[in-house]
């Protein structure tokens, strides 16, 4: 699709009869994307850590769509869960819990550049939190999505990178920043880690001859609360502020943010394993396309060992086997 056509939210089309799940979803992107997705008819689940700010989160969402509903159109349902990608327990317990059809899986949710911190499974916190957690539930979940699949429902999963992959590298020898840690360094790692994901799990699914699509996307530079809190956790106001006035003059909105999202989540006929992203001046904002990754990111090498680690990491093995059709 020609970029000159600027797709945007409007574009979606009938999500009627969509279940989806979507991480982090009480604010920024993932609010942005949970709405259009419900507005456009969709059942969504916001799976976010505070249920409280979900519950406000859901409250106003529902006030949006009754305030400006599409003409013809009934809004989805929004369901709330509790998931918290730092602890595996909730993981877990969060797809235990899934029953019935799951068409779209939108790994959303995450942080950027803290001081290091551990989750409550022992890893470090970006790496946890943007890559394992989500490596975990979307195993766990895939089950539901294959089933979804197999009966002839278009099913993917979106996992959010960002463009920080192309600074990223994956360090074995020291993948949880344990005995060097940099907060810039480690977010970037989280973020290629997030590509290599997708694109192996394409690449798996391919060859199990499932039923769904992987695929990733990037925001560009969307003005959410992500910025702050690596500087309110280091105590710096400076920095905080700092980002603040970033994101009031070069960032653009979470709701155009969250297009890209939205693009691989819905368009038709968008060949799985597709990385999505602005398509402005450096892929910092502007409107869904079809973007390039770095060359790190297409290392199947590393993709397989990534894999194999964080399937022992996390104790999740995809059941490809299990869910080849006979």
């Amino acid at each position: 699709m020609s970029t000159r056509q600027r797709w945007g939210a409007q574009d979606l089309p009938d999500l009627t009869g969509t279940r989806a799940v979507v991480t982090g979803a009480n604010s920024g992107l993932g609010r942005a994307t949970a709405r259009e997705l419900a507005r456009h008819g969709a059942e969504v689940t916001l799976a976010v850590r505070d249920l409280d700010r979900g519950e406000e989160a859901i409250g106003s969402l529902r006030a949006e769509l009754q305030l400006h509903p599409l003409p013809h159109r009934v809004a989805g349902d929004l369901l709330l869960h509790p998931l918290d990608l730092a602890d595996l327990a909730t993981v877990r317990a969060f797809a235990a819990q899934w029953s019935g059809p799951l068409h779209l899986l939108v790994n959303n949710a995450g942080v950027m550049a803290i001081p290091r911190r551990e989750t409550a499974d022992g890893f470090e916190m970006q790496l946890g939190t943007n890559h394992l957690g989500h490596f975990a539930l979307t195993g766990l979940l895939l089950p539901h999505l294959q089933r979804t699949g197999a009966a002839g429902a278009n099913t993917r999963i979106v996992t959010v990178s960002s463009g920080a992959h192309r600074m990223g590298k994956i360090d074995f020898t020291d993948l949880q920043g344990a005995r060097n840690y940099r907060k810039w360094r480690a977010y970037g790692q989280s973020k290629l880690a997030n590509l290599l994901f997708t694109f192996e799990l394409q690449r798996r699914l391919d060859a199990a001859g499932l039923s769904v699509g992987s695929f990733a996307a990037h925001p560009g530079y969307a003005s959410t609360n992500l910025q702050s809190v690596g500087p309110q956790l280091s105590g710096n106001r400076i920095g905080e502020q700092a980002m603040k006035l970033a994101n009031a003059v070069l960032g653009q909105s979470a709701e155009q943010g969250a297009l890209p999202t939205l693009y691989a989540a819905a368009f038709q006929g968008l060949p799985p394993g597709s990385f999505i992203g602005p398509d402005g001046p450096a892929e910092q904002r502007g409107y869904p396309r079809l973007v390039g990754s770095s060359p790190a990111a297409r290392d199947e090498a590393v993709a397989a060992q990534l894999w194999s680690v964080s399937e022992d990491l996390t104790e999740v093995p995809f059941p490809f086997d299990a869910l080849k059709p006979a």
